[in-house]
C-alpha cells in the first residue's frame, strides 16, 4: 500500500510521520547517523513518497534514501508557511503537516543541485564572503586615515601599491600597528579571492552556455560561471519572466478589486547572482548602444535606480534567450551572431 512520509529533519534527529492513503498515521524518531539511517532504511518501501524541508544536511538525506523509495520531494520552506507560521509547531506536527500536504500535491518543490553544482555555489558563497570582508576592511582603512585628517580615494586599497604606501604615512605608534594588521589581511584576502577566480573560472569554462554568455558585453568568466550556476537548466524556465522570478527581479504585486499596485523586486531568489547580473548591466550600458538607450529613457522616466534594475531584467531576458537558442555573439552590441 503507498504511503505519504513527512519527515522534520534536524541536524542530529529527525521524526518522521507514516501516513496512510486512509489518514491514519504513526510518529516515529531517527538518529542521523549510519545506524539511525540504516533503521530508517529497513522501514521504507518502494512505493512510499517523501516530502522533507531543505536544510544544511537534506542532500546527504536524500543520497541515503532516494533508491529505497518512489520519490523523494524536499520542500522550498520559504514557500511552504504552513509549519513557520503555524500556531502549533513541534517536530512531530510539522511532519504530520508535510505529510498529509504531501498526500493532497500541495507541495512546492526546490530544484536539487548535481554534486558539482553544489561544490561550485559553495566556491562561489565563500569568493563572496570573503568579497565582502574584505571591502569591510577598506572601509576600516578609510575611517582610521580620515580620523587623521587623511583624505582618500574610493579605490586607492585595491592596488599593492596603494597598501604599501600606507606605511609611509605620519601616524602614531597605535594607528600603525592597526592598519598594519588590516593591511596584512587585506594582503591575505586578496591571495584567496585571486586563486577561487582562478578555480572558479576554470570549472565555469567547462559548463554548457558559458561561451554563449561571455560573447555578451559585460559578461566576463567569473559572471558567467555565477549565472549559469544559479540557472541551473535553462530549458526548466518555460519563459523568460518565470526565470526573472526565479531570481527575484520581478516586482511585488498587491491587488484588491480593480487596484493593483506595484512595489520593489521581490529579491527572493540567489543574491550573488542578482548582483553579479546588475553588474554586468553597469558595463553593458556603457558599451550597447540597445542598453545604453534603453536606460537613459527608462531613467528620465524613473531615476536611476529603477531604470538599472529594469535594465537588468532586460539583460536577463537576453541571457535567457541566449541560452535556449545557443547563441553565440560575433558581435553583441550589433548583435551580429557567430
Amino acid at each position: 500500500m503507498k504511503r505519504y512520509l513527512g519527515v522534520d529533519l534536524h541536524k542530529s534527529c529527525f521524526t518522521v510521520c507514516y501516513l496512510s492513503r486512509k489518514g491514519g498515521y504513526r510518529l516515529q524518531m531517527f538518529r542521523v547517523s549510519a545506524a539511525g539511517m540504516a533503521l530508517f532504511q529497513e522501514t521504507l518501501r518502494k512505493m512510499d513518497e517523501v516530502a522533507v524541508e531543505s536544510t544544511g544536511n537534506t542532500h546527504y538525506f536524500v543520497g541515503e534514501i532516494s533508491q529505497k523509495v518512489k520519490r523523494v520531494r524536499v520542500v522550498n520552506p520559504r514557500q511552504f508557511k504552513v509549519i513557520s507560521q503555524s500556531v502549533k509547531k513541534t517536530d512531530a506536527q510539522d511532519a504530520v503537516t508535510l505529510a498529509r500536504y504531501l498526500q493532497k500535491g500541495l507541495i512546492p518543490e526546490v530544484r536539487m543541485r548535481h554534486k558539482e553544482e553544489r561544490q561550485l555555489h559553495s566556491l562561489i558563497g565563500t569568493r563572496d564572503k570573503l568579497t565582502k570582508l574584505r571591502s569591510a576592511l577598506k572601509n576600516k582603512l578609510h575611517n582610521l586615515l580620515n580620523a587623521n585628517g587623511i583624505v582618500t580615494q574610493r579605490e586607492m586599497f585595491s592596488s599593492e601599491k596603494g597598501l604599501e604606501a600606507i606605511h609611509s604615512l605620519a601616524l602614531d605608534d597605535h594607528d600603525r600597528f592597526e592598519l598594519r594588521i588590516i593591511v596584512n589581511q587585506i594582503r591575505s584576502l586578496n591571495q584567496a579571492i585571486e586563486e577561487i577566480n582562478r578555480e572558479v573560472s576554470a570549472r565555469g569554462q567547462q559548463l554548457p552556455g558559458h561561451k554563449n554568455l561571455t560573447s555578451i558585453t559585460g559578461v566576463g568568466d567569473i559572471t558567467a560561471t555565477i549565472l549559469l550556476n544559479a540557472i541551473g537548466d535553462v530549458h526548466d524556465f518555460p519563459e523568460a519572466k518565470k526565470l526573472a522570478a526565479y531570481l527575484g527581479m520581478v516586482p511585488r504585486v498587491a491587488q484588491s478589486n480593480e487596484t493593483r499596485h506595484y512595489g520593489h523586486i521581490t529579491k527572493m531568489g540567489n543574491k550573488i547572482a542578482r548582483t553579479a547580473l546588475v553588474q554586468s548591466t553597469l558595463i553593458a550600458i556603457k558599451y550597447n548602444a540597445y542598453l545604453r538607450s534603453f536606460y537613459l529613457r527608462l531613467k528620465a522616466k524613473k531615476g536611476s535606480g529603477k531604470a538599472i534594475i529594469a535594465t537588468a531584467r532586460k539583460l536577463l531576458t537576453i541571457i535567457y534567450r541566449t541560452l535556449k537558442n545557443n547563441w553565440i555573439f560575433a558581435d553583441f552590441n550589433r548583435f551580429q551572431l557567430a
